[in-house]
């Protein structure tokens, strides 16, 4: 009996151990197959990082010495007497000597170089190689970060690989963390044992056992929970990730995965953003000591953190430089000098959120096009845009500059004036800044964007557009009558609009109806012309919503946003070619592969004669007209063309216009729709001017089509110049449309012999003999 019952235990032990075994191998596998799976797919959700224009340098381009500066410290490039790293720069003046990062760009490589850069009165006036000393014509800095979309739970890390990173602080990490990485399997038994016997004598925990690689399990797939179970796991898997990968790539991994700080929400994971965090430097360009502050942060980042504990990171550090001088990582004669070094942190850390906010909502509106929510977030996005970090910079001071300065001359509560801007190339149609408020660094409610106002006579350039694309009705000599219109709305209303100084000139030439934005010739034309027609070309300039057929559209009853503005004054400065606006030039994916491009789509939808003509009248409404301000304030080579606009109790002040190189729209209003006493001309118009006056642009100069004919006119009636009388103006024509008859001077009134008796001429003396007899004749 007990041979059977030890014969039936034996084979249920046996059983047991079977299935214990299998189970066990099938947990294996499990861990095996999930360690593997997000190892060699996608490890972590990377944020979509935004870059702005890398900025072109060649000699002749538009380049204040304060603008370059600028630029670099967005850069994060140091100023130093003489620039032996990369990320270094000295200045003297108008010099520069630049030691480049170089750029991997999608189509070519910008080598890095120590370049010397000479400006003068706003221009680059040479650019040569500093070792060489031969002459560049062309070169590009690598482009400013300006943002990311980070994952939801908040992690942000910047990839590297290892052989991007000193081989110091490779050799450092693992002399301090894991002196024996290169020679274990994944566990260290003798550190374990040592580990062990350190907590049993003390009574707690003082020593760590773990290897890189169970550190690296313990934070790539496991929870921070305290059980034999996790222990046990973090083993098996350690054991696992060293069986089918190399210890470069666990050590890479390593590199990446590493908590090492905290900026405000978002998790600082790896050394590739530590560094940027820290030290404001690519991990790169960091320094014996930077490296051995960040390998003693993997013990706790919070504990030792340079900025909140100085003293205890220090210690940490300086033990650290002794350890990698023990295992002969340093020379030891350097350690010395070394712990003298300062932390060297910069003093504030770099803002969790972007500095351009509104530019990265117009980032993220346009993507959205292409790419859900999920994919931005998580996916290690390259997102190029046009975005010029001088031209932004410089359009967020000039705003918020004024507006306080509005606020404080019209008596405005303080905070309760604002504004919006959007600038882009006349070429392209890029949009290189943006500007949803007086305060650009708020992450909010985006005026630029979605900011519905009525634009007032902004619409104006639209109606006589339209108007001069039918050539046999109108040009720019057709009189108008500025005098009193109404308009029948419906069988019991009308709608009878006036000039906004309550004035009637009489006849006006449509040039002149523009120039001072007359609101009752305007109305007129519109009429003449049809709604439909003056909805469709507004369509066609490129506003996208819906228009009412209100004859009140044609004095700017329409609510459009500041970028709506700019696309509708973008295709009128561009000649009649409507490009759609676009902030974005390309997007890369985390392993440098083009997935799409932003290529220039353009379709002309005015004739470039009716363009031409609308932007010359345009271009007097900024000499003589309601934007007159400018030749006052500007330089005259800084020619351009633009609109005022002013809506009903002056709530919105507006200004949009075109130099040669940049197309401006500017808004002026309050949140609240209450009145702010300014004209487009008093309040958008100096915001516009203020950006002028800093930004290096290129004048107006329209290309004259083949079919314009400049004529001379008479200023009062519109029809050809007569000699005899009146006040020559020299208009364009589009050929064969200017007017047939001359102006009619009335003869000079002949004198008569009376007039002649009674005022002889001095030189006779006494009665001409001949005088009775042509009296008697007269009469």
């Amino acid at each position: 009996m007990l041979k059977v019952l030890w014969r039936i235990f034996r084979i249920a032990l046996l059983i047991g151990i079977v299935l214990g075994a299998l189970a066990a191998a099938a947990y294996v596998l499990k861990l095996d197959d999930h360690l593997r799976g997000q190892f060699e797919g996608k490890r972590w959700a990377l944020p979509a990082r935004v870059f702005a224009r890398p900025l072109e340098m060649y000699v002749g381009k538009g380049l204040y010495p304060q603008d370059l500066e600028k630029e670099l410290q967005l850069l994060h490039y140091r100023k130093t007497n003489n620039p032996i790293d990369t990320g270094q720069y000295t200045r003297n003046g108008n010099r520069f000597l630049i030691h480049t990062r170089g750029f991997q760009f999608a189509e070519d490589k910008e080598p890095e170089r120590k370049v010397r850069i000479t400006l003068s009165k706003g221009r680059i006036q040479s650019i040569s190689n500093a070792e060489s000393k031969n002459p560049l014509t062309l070169m590009r800095m690598e482009r400013v970060l300006i943002g990311n979309f980070y994952p939801t739970h908040n992690e942000n890390r910047v990839l590297v690989r290892l052989d991007e990173v000193p081989p110091l602080l490779a050799k450092g990490l693992v002399a301090v963390e894991d002196k024996h990485f290169y020679e274990h399997f994944g566990l260290n038994p003798r550190s374990i044992g040592r580990a062990m016997i350190a907590n049993i004598k003390a009574g707690h925990t003082v020593q760590g056992g773990s290897t890189l690689t169970q550190q690296l399990v313990k934070n790539f797939y496991l929870s921070n929970e305290r059980s034999l179970k996790r222990k046990a796991n973090e083993a098996t898997m350690a054991l696992l990730l060293e069986l089918h990968y190399t210890k470069d790539e666990i050590l890479e991994a390593y590199l990446n995965e590493i908590y090492l700080g905290q900026n405000k929400k978002l998790a600082v994971h790896g050394f590739g953003l530590a560094s940027q965090f820290y030290f404001n430097r690519p991990v790169g360009e960091l320094k014996a000591e930077q490296i051995a502050l960040l390998i003693g942060m993997a013990k706790g980042a919070s504990y030792y953190d340079p900025r909140r504990f100085p003293e205890r990171a220090t210690k940490r550090r300086n033990l650290v430089l002794d350890i990698m001088a023990k295992e002969g990582v340093i020379d030891l004669a350097e350690v010395d000098d070394l712990k003298k070094m300062p932390l060297d942190v910069s003093k504030t850390a770099p803002p969790s959120v972007s500095p351009f906010p509104g530019y990265l909502d117009l980032v993220r509106k346009q993507l959205q096009r292409d790419y859900n929510e999920e994919d931005l977030r998580t996916e290690g996005l390259l997102i190029f845009t046009a975005m010029d970090p001088i031209v932004q910079l410089t359009a967020e001071r000039v705003l918020s500059r004024r507006v306080r300065l509005l606020e404080r001359s019209q008596r405005i509560r303080r905070g309760k004036l604002n504004g919006a801007m959007v600038v882009s190339s006349v070429q392209g149609g890029e949009i290189l800044a943006l500007v949803g408020g007086r305060d650009a660094r708020y992450a909010g409610y985006n005026r630029a964007l979605d900011a519905k106002r009525q634009i007032g006579s902004v619409i104006k350039p639209a109606v006589y557009l339209a108007a001069l694309e039918t050539p046999k009705k109108f040009s720019l000599a057709t009189p108008i009558s500025d005098g009193p219109v109404k308009v029948r709305i419906s069988r019991r209303e009308n709608w009878e609009p006036r000039n906004y100084d309550h004035r009637d000139m009489g006849v006006v030439t449509l040039k002149r109806a523009l120039v001072l934005s007359r609101n009752t010739p305007t109305v007129r034309i519109g009429i003449k012309l049809g709604m439909e027609r003056v909805v469709k070309m507004l369509h066609d300039l490129g506003i996208h919503s819906d228009i009412p057929l209100y004859p009140s559209v044609l004095l700017g009853a329409l609510e459009l946003s500041p970028l709506e503005v700019q696309q509708m004054y973008q295709t009128i400065a561009a000649g009649g070619t409507y490009t759609p606006l676009t902030a974005i030039r390309s997007v890369m994916n985390s392993y440098g592969k083009t997935l799409k491009r932003y290529p220039l789509n353009v379709k002309q939808v005015a004739s470039p004669g009716a363009t031409y003509l609308l932007t010359s009248v345009m271009n007097e409404i900024t000499k003589v007209g309601t934007a007159k301000y400018l030749s006052r304030v500007l330089p005259r080579w800084k020619n351009s063309a633009g609109k005022t606009g002013t809506t009903n109790d002056k709530r919105d002040s507006w200004y949009a216009g075109f130099t040669g190189q940049h197309v401006v729209s500017v808004w002026v209003g309050r949140d609240d729709n209450k009145s702010t006493n300014l004209t487009g001309g008093s309040g958008a118009l100096r915001v516009w001017a203020d950006l002028m006056k800093v930004l290096p642009t290129k004048p107006l100069k329209p290309k004259r089509p083949s079919k314009i004919r400049y004529v001379k006119i008479d200023k009062a009636s519109g029809l050809l110049f007569n000699p005899n009388c009146g006040v020559a103006v020299t208009m364009p024509f589009l050929r064969g449309t200017q007017p047939r008859k001359r102006r009619f001077c009335a003869p000079k009134p002949v004198e008569t012999v009376d007039s002649l008796n009674r005022n002889p001429p001095s030189s006779r003396r006494g009665r001409d003999p001949e005088g009775k007899w042509i009296d008697n004749l007269m009469r």
